[in-house]
């Protein structure tokens, strides 16, 4: 079933897309992440164009998230005062990943930052995973682990001016979840991503929050920041392929539901190692794609 793509300019088999958002809405339901940090990759993989697989990949994280924001509302798990916070940074921050995508794309690198972007990221914390899951099977911890008691960073203590946060149960400068809202809003323009992966830990380890309101309130944030990130993209890079991006959608929603039945009856531990192993298999992936010479050669070049 080929369909064409009309901002990406080719056509792609709509069941091979459709199945590609299956396998990321599992990735979602089994580990409890957005999987928009390995839509892009995968896409970038089957030939389409990183900056549209990126602007797309974004719009489709925005769909998924918003049954999460209301089913983890309606259980009083969104602190909504810090995740306004959180969004005012990262639309701020999407503004200055807009400028930053222009400038690469003028320069004629944005496929190559993306790329690299990618590699250091999913590298990185799909080591840190893999090494603590590994330890804590060597230590037999493959049940409940001891829980650290929450503090946030010296850092955020640090900062001038304070708000509470009373679903969160904190204290801190709102300068901490703005900066860390920026951030991710770079990111998400950048690379497509919801950021659940970076946004999540720095919640419970920088901002010391509840985990009871973490899940929630990163969702909140990321279903607007990927809202204003594929506005951005639509008004300033003209990226989005909202053919791509429903294709995606229409998978990654019944993958969800069966990536939930499944992790119920799987050991969190194992999977979190498993979760590893993909996401180093994806940047070993997109580091060979970097330095593999094509059998062709050729460029595009303006007249």
């Amino acid at each position: 079933m080929d369909i064409y793509l009309p901002i990406a300019s080719l056509s792609v088999n709509g069941l091979v897309i459709i199945g590609l958002g299956l396998l990321t809405g599992m990735l979602s339901g089994i580990f409890g992440v957005g999987g928009g940090f390995l839509t892009t990759p995968l896409l970038i993989f089957y030939g389409i164009p990183p900056t549209v697989a990126a602007a797309s990949a974004a719009s489709q994280v925005t769909g998924a998230s918003v049954s999460g924001v209301l089913a983890h509302g309606r259980r009083g798990g969104v602190d909504y005062h810090m995740g306004g916070v959180l969004v005012v940074g990262g639309v701020l921050g999407t503004g200055l990943g807009a400028l930053l995508f222009d400038a690469l794309q003028r320069l004629g690198q944005i496929d190559t930052v993306i790329n690299l972007l990618y590699v250091a990221m999913l590298g990185s914390i799909g080591g840190l995973m893999a090494k603590e899951s590994i330890t804590s099977l060597r230590a037999g911890a493959d049940g409940a682990r001891p829980v650290r008691a929450r503090r946030h960073h010296p850092l955020v203590a640090s900062l001038p001016g304070r708000w509470r946060f009373y679903r969160s149960g904190l204290y801190i400068s709102p300068l901490a979840p703005l900066l860390l809202g920026m951030f991710t809003g770079i990111l998400t323009m950048l690379m497509g991503i919801g950021g659940g992966f970076v946004l999540v830990p720095a919640m419970l380890y920088i901002l010391g929050m509840g985990a009871q309101v973490v899940v929630g309130t990163s969702l909140f944030q990321i279903l607007f920041v990927t809202m204003a990130t594929t506005m951005m993209h639509a008004l300033t890079t003209h990226a989005v392929d909202l053919v791509l991006a429903v294709l995606l959608l229409i998978g990654s929603v019944s993958g969800a539901q069966l990536g939930a039945r499944f992790a119920s009856n799987a050991s969190p531990l194992r999977l979190r190692l498993v979760l590893a192993a993909i996401v180093l298999l994806v940047a070993v992936r997109m580091a060979i794609g970097l330095t593999w010479r094509p059998d062709e050669i050729f460029t595009v070049a303006a007249l």
